[in-house]
């Protein structure tokens, strides 16, 4: 599957449509040039690996206290360091990330994720390298 975003829920964007045209395009390229028999070098890409789901902050009752940090809407994939704003409660009082390394926190403040107590998911970058690839067939 691929998951391109983000969209809101319910609604149609076309340069989300684009670029998922897109990505799909260069994985049918890539299977026909190996079936074909093209070899690929090895190569080395950054991703993001998922570390932990990250909830609102809750009272006793489990009603969520605080909303995503205006600086931290819309920041997803850029890094978040350790005292910068995660959180601001209804009483204007800023909740800071703690962590011992720089995160890339994704899916912020998505409807989506809501009612499963996500407020975003901390990610960190690192990097594969793959050897390179040939079909075997030929």
């Amino acid at each position: 599957g691929v998951e391109v975003g983000p969209q809101p829920q319910g609604v149609l964007r076309a340069d989300i449509l684009d670029k998922m045209r897109k990505i799909v395009k260069h994985g049918l390229d890539f299977v026909q040039l190996f079936n074909e028999g093209r070899e690929f070098p090895p190569c080395t890409i950054e991703v993001f690996k998922i570390m932990e789901k990250v909830d609102y902050p809750r009272n006793k009752n489990d009603e969520v206290i605080a909303i995503i940090h205006p600086k931290l809407q819309d920041q997803d994939w850029q890094p978040l360091n350790n005292g910068d704003p995660l959180f601001l409660t209804l009483d204007g009082e800023v909740i800071a990330y703690k962590g011992d390394c720089t995160v890339y926190p994704t899916f912020i403040n998505e409807a989506a994720y809501y009612e499963k107590k996500q407020a975003f998911v901390k990610t960190v970058k690192m990097k594969l390298t793959a050897k390179h690839i040939r079909s075997s067939i030929l």
